[in-house]
């Protein structure tokens, strides 16, 4: 018996992938999940980090900074305007990236909730460039 689920990741642009997968790590902001087949049924948005998939060909790592995830019959579903392939970013769009955030947070007028937002999009840039 099949220990794989249904899994699709889909930005406005396009279907970044749609596979069975064993295993999907999410970051939401409850904390990371888990999700294996015959998961419970459930909607929780996306904080920024990555979404790890493991398959029968191998595992992926997408960078995210935003999204909705429901998991319901055995089919994930992430909607996301920014997930990409960890291997497609260049080193210049992560350093862009890192600058960009870091510039934003320094702002004096910057909110609580974009500086939490931020100081996970920064960790999970910085861990990609290493």
């Amino acid at each position: 018996m099949s220990e794989n689920f249904n899994l699709e990741i889909i930005s406005p642009e396009q279907t970044i992938i749609k596979t069975e997968a064993r295993q999907v790590t999410i970051p939401s902001f409850e904390g990371l999940m888990g999700i294996l087949k015959d998961h419970i049924s459930l909607v929780t948005f996306l904080r920024p980090g990555f979404v790890e998939t493991q398959t029968d060909k191998g595992s992926d790592k997408f960078f995210v900074e935003d999204g909705i995830v429901e998991f319901n019959n055995n089919y994930l579903l992430i909607l996301s305007s920014s997930a990409v392939n960890v291997k497609n970013l260049s080193k210049n769009q992560i350093d862009k990236m890192i600058h960009d955030s870091t510039e934003t947070l320094s702002k004096k007028d910057i909110k609580d909730k974009e500086k939490y937002i931020l100081s996970y999009k920064l960790d999970t840039l910085k861990e990609i460039k290493q």
